[in-house]
């Protein structure tokens, strides 16, 4: 029986960190308002124009070069958004392409922010079946088409007038939303490995539609045209977040699924090397933490720095620990995360 081994990992932000007081310039908020409420410090954004294949490209070159190998070496893409290029076709095969992997087959998932979860599934079953040996999953975002703000120049600092009344109310009115998202990108590799105990020990994935209207972007193929100016008037090409039930989803779900997950590993919380989570919130993960009574050196966390980057956040941070050392070969890990849909879950495995 062949396992699932992480052999590359590499991860891009685009352009320069965004403080909190950057945004204060085009929206009624403070550095100690979202600090708060979030933990963030900072976060990327692309420039008009760059979409998630051009960072999902970025990443997956230093995940490639990271593992030793070609672009040609790999044999399947499974690529996470929630923001692709297009609303059609998937990213996927804009990726392909620009690693010059053209034929090789490209899937997109949409299970948000959980979908590095639901990809690790996925793979694990492409590589024990055969029909893939080498695969590169990605997870890349583009929030900024979606903050609530046209003036660009006045966050950047280039423009030193104030927004309009009219413009400063509308950021300020979405400012919960907008205060979490940044733009990045995580490239992880796996590959089968005959190592014994590698690989995907459990899994515990939900998924739940009757909690769609929490978290999701109300525009699309429902109406017509799918896009209309009432649609562009009453902002619902903005995400709708009910902030306070989704908190509650995450405080409650996800510790129940990382217990699952654990106990369907046969093991127990102790003999788990690292937990890591999706950063939605630092105060979302501190109080999974605090609930499972981990210690807060097994849950690392860097949204400090990047704030939500949705399906990025789990392959970012991968990323990191892989190349400072902290994620080493023999260790479990147990990753957990919940997303727009709603999906949730928790997997455990072993590197």
């Amino acid at each position: 029986m062949s396992g699932f081994s992480i052999v590359g990992s590499g991860r891009y932000l685009p352009g320069r960190p965004y403080t909190n007081d950057d945004l204060a310039r085009v929206m009624d908020t403070s550095d100690e308002w979202i600090r708060q409420r979030t933990g963030i410090e900072q976060r990327h954004y692309c420039p008009s124009g760059q979409g998630v294949s051009d960072l999902a490209y970025e990443a997956s070159i230093k995940a490639i070069d990271s593992a030793g190998l070609k672009p040609t070496d790999l044999d399947y893409i499974l690529f996470n958004t929630m923001t692709p290029d297009h609303l059609f076709p998937g990213s996927g095969p804009l990726l392909g392409a620009r690693l010059g992997l053209n034929g090789v087959p490209a899937l997109d998932l949409r299970a948000q922010c959980a979908a590095m979860l639901f990809s690790f599934q996925v793979a694990d079953s492409l590589l024990q079946s055969g029909a893939a040996k080498r695969i590169l999953i990605v997870g890349a975002e583009a929030h900024s088409g979606f903050m609530p703000w046209l003036d660009w120049d006045i966050l950047e600092g280039t423009n030193k007038a104030a927004p309009s009344a009219e413009a400063w109310e509308r950021a300020t009115r979405h400012r919960g939303l907008a205060i979490i998202f940044g733009d990045g990108a995580g490239a992880l590799i796996v590959e089968r490995s005959t190592a014994p105990g590698v690989g995907i020990l459990s899994m515990d994935l939900h998924s739940d539609g009757d909690l769609v209207d929490e978290l999701l972007i109300p525009v699309g193929f429902r109406s017509r045209p799918y896009v209309s100016e009432q649609c562009l008037a009453e902002d619902l090409i903005i995400p709708r977040m009910q902030g306070r039930e989704v908190f509650k989803h995450a405080v409650s779900k996800l510790p129940q699924s990382v217990r699952a997950a654990v106990e369907k590993a046969g093991m127990t919380l102790d003999d788990v090397d690292w937990f890591v989570g999706h950063q939605a919130n630092d105060r979302i993960n501190s109080l999974v933490r605090d609930r499972l009574r981990l210690p807060h050196e097994k849950v690392p966390t860097n949204i400090a720095k990047y704030g939500n980057t949705s399906a990025a956040t789990i392959p970012i941070l991968v990323d990191e620990m892989r190349r400072d050392g902290r994620l080493k070969a023999g260790q479990t890990v147990c990753y957990f995360g919940l997303g727009a849909g709603m999906h949730w879950g928790a997997t455990v495995v072993r590197t």
